[in-house]
């Protein structure tokens, strides 16, 4: 109980500082703050992600590497995204319309590509890390584009760059630590319970891993910094396929095993989520109270096929098929209605003289 309070202690008061440094950091650099949650932000909450993959994938525990890769790109975007937009609503910028999204949908599918053999190789994390590569590459050069005009600093240059840096150092070190806290507690909990390390690794060292990113979003969202909470989780997802997989699957000693559960289910659903993205963004470039409910209603449904299906509950069955057969076609009813009328209205708009 002790290392759990302790953790979410350090967990907020380290997004605090994280988000504070972003702003300061736009500020400085004459970006926008979207730019910064993409990169920085997203980069320095991804670290615990990446230190719990190499240690899996180290010490043999491939599901596990895996798993939390995939389980914390569903979380980050039906759990944090949802949460965030319950407090304000999310204003959605066009560039991540236009291109992240896009790319993240990209990065999915690319994953899944590459497990298809069922093991992710040293190849594969070269092809995934060039990935990266590019997209810095297009987000350099969208900040050139996207700089703001300079504004006057009249405090000393050099002790702003100072602080603006400490308090990142500051606030990564309390993220990595509190997730450290936090997660060896729940995975010992998880271990006694009997789970399977893909489990695990889709449930508990997932959420774990993802609690900086939850963090930050949320203290970003109460501090009316969208364009962070939003470009975060973004971000965050986009450096942990093509950064924390594609590093862990080169330095393994062993390529990376793929199980046959997570090519059927785990990695289909993570697909579907980053899919799931476009049309709701799209439909007034906004997240609202109601989409957010419905991201935190579909990460239940998901949680709840796990536990019943690693438990052997007869709810599995009947859960996958109310979900094939009856929320997911009413879902992609609903979203294609509204993504035709988001179109319709912004067409109108530009057709109005």
């Amino acid at each position: 109980m002790i290392e759990l309070l302790s953790g979410l202690i350090l967990l907020i008061a380290g997004a605090e500082l994280m988000v504070r440094a972003a702003v300061r950091l736009a500020t400085r650099l004459h970006v926008r703050p979207l730019i910064i949650g993409l990169t920085l932000v997203a980069l320095g909450s991804s670290a615990p992600q990446m230190a719990v993959s190499l240690q899996a994938a180290l010490t043999h525990n491939p599901d596990i590497a895996v798993g939390s890769v995939v389980g914390a790109s569903i979380f980050n975007i039906l759990v944090t995204l949802g949460l965030s937009a319950l407090i304000i609503p999310l204003r959605v910028s066009r560039q991540l319309v236009r291109l992240d999204i896009p790319l993240m949908i990209g990065a999915s599918l690319l994953v899944f590509a590459l497990a298809w053999n069922k093991e992710l190789g040293h190849i594969d994390g070269l092809v995934l890390l060039g990935a990266l590569a590019l997209y810095l590459g297009l987000l350099r050069r969208q900040s050139r584009h996207s700089a703001r005009p300079h504004a006057e600093h009249p405090q000393d240059p050099q002790a702003s760059w100072a602080v603006s840096v400490l308090m990142i150092v500051g606030g990564l070190a309390m993220l990595v630590f509190a997730g450290r806290l936090l997660l060896g507690a729940a995975v010992a909990v998880a271990t006694d319970l009997g789970f399977s390390e893909r489990i695990i690794g889709l449930t508990v060292v997932a959420v774990g891993t993802s609690l900086p990113e939850l963090a930050t979003s949320l203290i970003a969202a109460l501090r009316g910094q969208r364009d962070i909470a939003v470009g975060n989780v973004i971000g965050a997802n986009l450096f942990n396929l093509l950064g924390v997989l594609g590093f862990t699957a080169l330095v393994s000693p062993t390529p990376l095993s793929v199980s046959p559960n997570a090519l059927d289910f785990d990695l289909p659903v993570m697909l579907g989520v980053a899919v799931l993205c476009l049309p709701v963004f799209y439909s007034g470039y906004r997240v609202t109270r109601a989409e957010g409910l419905l991201l935190l209603g579909l990460y239940l449904a998901y949680g709840l096929h796990l536990l019943s299906f690693t438990t052997g509950m007869p709810l599995a069955g009947k859960l996958e098929r109310l979900m094939l057969f009856y929320v997911l076609p009413t879902l992609l009813a609903f979203l294609f209605f509204t993504s035709v009328r988001a179109w319709r209205r912004q067409h109108h708009k530009r057709d109005v003289p």
